[in-house]
């Protein structure tokens, strides 16, 4: 079995994303290299609250908005 045979396939900010199979939201915050104290997620249009992102797993066809929060004045 190849790599991408082993792979899911999600949306990601209108983007198609390959991902593990078991990989949780924390888990592609941390691949997609994103500070997780700025960003605020939408799963399958709806809000995911912070505490729920360790045990949220992602599944094929899985949809995200991921918004970024930028401090200034």
């Amino acid at each position: 079995m190849n790599q991408t045979q082993m792979q899911i396939e999600i949306t990601v900010n209108g983007e198609i994303r390959q991902i593990t199979p078991g990989s949780t939201v924390t888990d592609l915050i941390a691949q997609l290299e994103l500070p997780p104290q700025r960003l605020a997620i939408e799963h399958n249009l709806l809000i995911l609250a912070r505490s729920l992102w360790p045990e949220t797993r992602l599944r094929p066809g899985d949809r995200l908005e991921i918004v970024h929060f930028v401090g200034g004045g």
